[in-house]
């Protein structure tokens, strides 16, 4: 999979390159990264990519000019390298990604991200040439770097090759709708507090059961939303039913997380 990104700040994604799973991912070429520089294709020798807002106000706009010639770029590398990429535009204004987004993402063959500065860009390239919008959170970054990092890091992770072992994403939080069950780990006691009998018991069916069932609550517990949203089988309501009977039926549904 390919990702083109359009920043002002290239050195932020040296990070990916250093260690993890991403850098593991690019390193066997999982994944591929290339960075464009809008100042690159500026045509004054100032390297403008920036101005005024008209209408007066706070803040600079970014320029059509450098960061179309930048996406063109951009675009054009990829073809050459056998891929057809989207442009998608890192905003707080954009469709707030889920799980589902980010599998949709990844099986596509390549992204040419666009993140912006100062008050935005200009919204005619919008206009002309982003595909999609995206957010990462009803909040607001300094820049798009960061949020491009975050969708390069929750796609990279889904590829096939990246994880150590194949379940692993299918099994982490939202990978069914859920959030994922409690886990633990040797010693055996810690502060007085032991480890579930099941997991201990060497019967896997079992433990597969109580591991939906933990997920199945903790997802009730704190992200009811998620279920509303999923919907239950009939089996996965009596395990829930017997989840929240044995906490007395006490447990408090919390205002759904954004």
């Amino acid at each position: 999979m390919r990702f083109d990104v359009v920043t002002l700040f290239p050195e932020q994604f040296r990070i990916l390159s250093g260690a993890g799973v991403i850098a593991r991912a690019l390193g066997r070429d999982i994944a591929t990264l290339a960075i464009w520089n809008p100042r690159d294709f500026a045509s004054d020798a100032q390297r403008t990519v920036d101005d005024r807002p008209y209408g007066g106000g706070p803040g600079m706009v970014m320029k059509v000019e450098p960061l179309r010639a930048a996406i063109d770029s951009a675009r054009a590398a990829a073809v050459r390298a056998g891929c057809t990429s989207r442009v998608a535009y890192l905003s707080p204004q954009g469709h707030r990604l889920t799980q589902a987004d980010m599998v949709r993402i990844a099986a596509a063959p390549g992204w040419i991200l666009l993140t912006g500065r100062y008050e935005g860009v200009d919204e005619r390239l919008i206009e002309t040439q982003v595909d999609e919008e995206w957010s990462i959170g009803d909040y607001v970054l300094s820049g798009g770097e960061l949020a491009a990092m975050v969708v390069m890091d929750a796609v990279i992770r889904l590829l096939p090759g990246a994880l150590g072992h194949a379940d692993s994403a299918a099994q982490d939080s939202y990978g069914d709708g859920l959030l994922d069950c409690p886990h633990y780990t040797r010693p055996e006691l810690v502060d007085g507090l032991g480890v579930p009998a099941v997991l201990l018991s060497g019967d896997h069916a079992a433990i597969e059961r109580w591991r939906h069932q933990q997920a199945l609550g903790r997802t009730w517990q704190r992200r009811p939303d998620l279920l509303r949203a999923r919907g239950l089988t009939a089996d996965e309501q009596a395990l829930l039913d017997e989840f929240m009977r044995g906490r007395g039926g006490t447990a408090v549904e919390r205002e759904p997380r954004t």
